[in-house]
């Protein structure tokens, strides 16, 4: 089976789309089927990272003036004609997107989303994330033929979170990770906060990723305040599970935390990270901190305070989040991807 995954990266954008589509690939690949992936030419793409995995990439037009009718149009003078399967995760992609190249390509439409908030033309759409009433989301937005996969039970899980050990209060260790690229720099605004902050005796351990634009920087403020750097690293899991309490972003690794037991503060840092986190954060899986232009040293001088008193609160986020992601699917192969597989022709 042929598997093309339309997705990107960039500074801007981040890299959890891309991260958490190598867990489809992975599993594809594993199973006998032939994965590419789409990606614009952007700062910050991971281009040169998919390639070190070994996946074939079709670069596309990274232009300025872009739509999603001028990528359809790009992507199918790019892409060969023998696809089964196009993987769609991207916010600015819709129906006509999809329609067009499902018709042009004569494959079928899977797609990865998190907003619901326009129409799709798929057979498979996977929405992994906790909303309230998150069941009915799609309502309306998707064909009637179209199977649903929605919500924490379908968490895409890294190989690397399958056997990880939960989070323990024991080691004294701080986690900083707000996603592949910081956006926001939350980073640096943490980093000023513990300088600022009694904590000595306490491990720190920042995580950053390539796309990150400001990691020079925080690589040289890591070493002076002898906290320990970590830069694209394929052992996070590890880092959680030592952790006592995170600082992070929403999106893909608030669930990764939720699911380790990681009690975190979360800082929301970019609009489609809201709704969810704050749903979270009403569950009591997660501190919510702030919008990220309302938070700034002082608010997370304020979290570490709180988060070094309330020793007890911490625990109760992280019982939060494992109650939350308790029914999450610890499977080999994502259901997803099982039913992908279950489709022998590749005429839609």
């Amino acid at each position: 089976m042929k598997v093309c995954i339309r997705v990107d990266s960039s500074e801007q954008i981040g890299t959890g789309h891309v991260f958490r589509c190598l867990t489809l690939a992975k599993q594809l690949r594993d199973q006998g089927s032939h994965v590419t992936f789409a990606q614009r030419v952007q700062n910050g793409a991971l281009l040169s990272y998919l390639r070190e995995q070994s996946y074939e990439i079709i670069e596309l037009d990274g232009a300025s003036d872009w739509d999603e009718e001028k990528d359809a149009d790009h992507f199918l003078q790019q892409i060969d004609k023998d696809f089964d399967w196009i993987i769609v995760d991207h916010y600015q992609l819709s129906h006509v997107w999809e329609t067009r190249v499902g018709n042009g390509l004569q494959a079928r439409i899977a797609v990865i989303d998190d907003l619901a908030n326009r129409k799709h033309d798929c057979e498979l759409l996977l929405d992994q994330n906790y909303f309230r009433h998150y069941e009915n989301r799609y309502m309306k937005l998707v064909p009637d033929h179209c199977k649903l996969f929605l919500g924490p039970a379908y968490l895409l899980l890294r190989d690397e979170f399958k056997h990880v050990k939960h989070s323990s209060f024991g080691d004294k260790r701080i986690l900083v990770f707000f996603g592949g690229s910081d956006p926001t720099n939350e980073t640096e605004k943490v980093l000023l906060a513990l300088e600022q902050s009694e904590v000595e005796g306490w491990g720190v351990d920042v995580v950053v990723g390539t796309a990150n634009p400001n990691r020079d920087k925080i690589q040289k403020e890591v070493a002076r305040l002898g906290y320990h750097y970590h830069c694209q690293i394929d052992y996070l899991a590890d880092l959680m599970s030592r952790a006592t309490f995170s600082f992070g972003a929403g999106g893909v690794t608030m669930w990764e935390r939720c699911y380790v037991g990681l009690a975190s503060y979360v800082t929301i840092v970019a609009e489609n990270q809201k709704q969810s986190t704050m749903d979270v954060d009403a569950f009591g899986a997660v501190k919510l901190i702030g919008w990220h232009d309302d938070v700034g040293v002082e608010e997370y001088v304020h979290a570490l305070r709180e988060a070094f008193n309330h020793e007890e609160g911490l625990k109760d986020i992280r019982q939060k989040g494992w109650d939350l992601l308790k029914s999450s699917r610890k499977s080999d192969i994502h259901p997803f991807v099982v039913e992908m597989l279950k489709w022998k022709s590749n005429e839609r």
